[in-house]
């Protein structure tokens, strides 16, 4: 889905401590040296966070539209459990989330792990689908089964249509895996806890921690999540998250193929795009390894990053937290309020951990108010 360009690729190479703001116009050799921790992702100076929050980066505190907010569940259509974890199984959260309207947990006053033993699947009848888990509930893959799974093309025409919607919120995801390779006639590859192909998504208040999918393939992505030909006309909205180790081809954290995510107050470490080659894949080799944290791609769309903090995110081709690449403009990559440090590209950049691309050009992000290093 994308090209090079002008830019090729280039050898790692020692970059010092950059402070950008606005947009630069040099290029950045690949491979930037550990510099001091910069600033936090956040409108008032604040050190960078190395611990992990519950929820999101703790100094990140930019506006977030109310679009991109938590929405109340004051009034569920739906509740898992009795008030015991062990009414709380696998096979409730997927007949609830079949379903749909509002879900909600009760399974005690302490934490509790569900593992999944098969794929909870977003019906395309109900207009909206609220999977919330009250900041207690953890949904496990095990190592082997994709969590959450919504797909408007199972039963219509999906391409960037409006509904459903799916909202996440208040709940972790760990250990999913998604093996689905990325081939001919197959557009459900990638997406290891989220799988979403249409309609709208947001997730607000989440953790993603040690998440997987299938280790290559040139556009297959989204350890923790993957969202694919989304109505265009509503941001996919990230809030106040969590992504941590997880693994995937490209984009680790979170993979887009026409889609526009707005990304607020979140909190993006240790997360590798692990795939070789590249899109399109090199001769000899099966693809992937772009964008770290974050891959995106397709015609017109933008990608926001808003009071977050991205740090020792890798790829091992190019963009170590984000590679963004507009095929057919417009479109921009903006970074506000934010901090990228230390996040390295294995082979191609043009600024610190970034691959910026629109319309086979080699691009300069937006940057605000940001340290990028």
């Amino acid at each position: 889905m994308r090209t090079l360009g002008d830019f090729g690729r280039l050898l790692a190479a020692v970059l010092a401590g950059l402070l950008v703001v606005g947009i630069g116009a040099a290029l950045y050799p690949a491979m930037p040296a550990q510099a001091a921790v910069a600033p936090a992702g956040t409108r008032a100076s604040a050190p960078a966070v190395r611990s992990m929050p519950d929820f999101g980066n703790p100094n990140g505190h930019v506006y977030v539209p109310p679009a991109a907010r938590a929405v109340s569940t004051a009034h569920p259509n739906h509740v898992i459990g009795n008030g015991t974890p062990a009414s709380c199984t696998s096979a409730a959260v997927v007949r609830a989330v079949a379903l749909g309207g509002i879900i909600t947990f009760n399974c005690g006053p302490k934490p509790v792990t569900i593992t999944m033993t098969a794929t909870a699947k977003v019906s395309n009848k109900t207009r909206r689908t609220v999977l919330d888990g009250g900041g207690l509930v953890t949904l496990s893959g095990g190592g082997k089964i994709r969590i959450l799974y919504k797909n408007v093309c199972d039963t219509s025409d999906c391409w960037e249509q409006q509904w459903p919607q799916l909202i996440v919120q208040n709940i972790t995801f760990e250990d999913a895996y998604s093996g689905v390779r990325q081939r001919a006639n197959v557009t459900d590859y990638g997406g290891g806890a989220i799988f979403d192909y249409g309609g709208q998504l947001k997730v607000v208040n989440s953790r993603f921690i040690n998440n997987r999918c299938y280790r290559n393939g040139p556009d297959l992505g989204g350890a923790a999540i993957r969202a694919y030909g989304m109505y265009m006309a509503a941001p996919v909205y990230i809030t106040n998250d969590t992504f941590r180790g997880n693994r995937c081809s490209n984009g680790a954290a979170l993979s887009g193929l026409y889609a526009n995510f707005q990304v607020y107050n979140s909190l993006m470490i240790n997360n590798k795009a692990i795939g070789w080659g590249a899109n399109p894949a090199s001769p000899g080799t099966p693809g992937g390894g772009s964008g770290g944290a974050i891959y995106t791609d397709g015609d017109s769309y933008n990608l926001i990053i808003d009071g977050t903090v991205m740090e020792r995110n890798t790829a091992r081709e190019g963009g170590g937290a984000i590679f963004f690449v507009v095929d057919g403009g417009p479109g921009e990559l903006k970074i506000e309020y934010s901090t990228l440090h230390h996040n390295p590209s294995g082979q191609f950049q043009n600024a610190p951990g970034i691959y910026d691309s629109v319309d086979g050009v080699d691009t300069q992000p937006v940057v605000i108010h940001s340290t990028i290093n």
